[in-house]
Formats: structure tokens, sequence, C-alpha cells
């Protein structure tokens, strides 16, 4: 089997970004859709986040984008990462990392300041209600702004070395 774009990137240099995982375009339709991966720690360097942190900014995050005036009929999907390192977000037509920055800093300007009861955080909402911690979201969202969003450049909107040494975007479309 092929391995997937994702696991060709060199974990061992990623740092927090926001990066263009992959492009994919359906053969039968033209449809395109842009996989971000807004990566919040470094891979096997920095601790993960918590799993009660990542299903509240999983939850504040997917309400957001869905109800975001300028993005929201694009949002294809916002969820973890299996690893706990980040997120992907999955829009409609093929966007650049530099496009989706100004969302994705309003994404998590939100998440830092939200209050009150994380939409959906109720057993007949979700499978797991009770497993959200509201307190880490806002630290997790606060760090990722601070040392990434809000002084992001170049070299964290655009993966680094591939594991079979190709260094470019092309080389993560389908």
């Amino acid at each position: 089997m092929k391995t997937i774009a994702s696991f060709t990137v060199n974990h061992l240099v990623l740092e927090p970004g926001v990066y263009v995982s992959r492009v994919d375009e359906d053969p039968a339709t033209g449809a395109v859709v842009t996989t971000f991966d807004l990566r919040l720690t470094a891979p096997n360097r920095e601790p993960v986040m918590d799993t009660a942190a990542v299903h509240a900014i999983e939850h504040l995050g997917a309400t957001f984008l869905r109800n975001d005036p300028e993005w929201s009929s694009r949002v294809v999907y916002f969820g973890p990462m299996g690893c706990r390192t980040g997120f992907y977000l999955v829009v409609f037509g093929q966007r650049t990392s530099r496009e989706v920055l100004p969302l994705v800093r309003r994404c998590f300007e939100f998440v830092r300041d939200f209050e009150g009861e994380i939409p959906g955080a109720r057993p007949e909402a979700c499978g797991n209600w009770h497993d959200a911690d509201l307190n880490l979201a806002h630290w997790w969202a606060r760090r990722y702004l601070a040392n990434t969003l809000e002084v992001i450049d170049d070299a964290h909107l655009t993966y680094p070395a591939l594991l079979d040494g190709e260094n470019n975007e092309e080389s993560h479309n389908a």
C-alpha cells in the first residue's frame, strides 16, 4: 500500500504551524478540498494535548467554524489528530495556509475567550459529553495564538522536509 501523505512528513523536525496537508480532487465531480494540519505541539518533543482539552477544542472549533459568516459554507470538517498534537481543518476549494490563517486565528481566539457551557456537551448531543476541559482548552488556545499564530512566518506555513527527501506541498497533493 502507498504511504498516506501525513505519514511522509518528518515529525522529528515538524513544529507548530498551519500547513497544507493535502489537496484532493474528486475525479467524478471535480470538487476540490484542502486539508490543513493545524499543529499545536512539536510532535515527539513536547507533551501532547489531554483528551479533555482536545474534546473541548473540537466542540468549540467546529461550532465556530460552521458559524463563521465568510467560511461556514466552505468548512467540511474540523477534528483532532489521533496523536493529539493538533487538528485537521478540511475546506472546499484549493486554499493556501496563508488564506486560512485569519480564520484559524479567529477560531482559536474564540476558543481562548469562550465562557459558558461547551456547545454539544450534553449526553443527548455527544457520545462522551463529560470528557471536556474548558480551562485546558483555554490554555492550549492561548499557547497556540501567542507562540505560533501571532508570530507565524513562512517556515511554519509550509511543511519541512518530508521523509522521502521532498520539500514541497505538491508532493502532498492527491
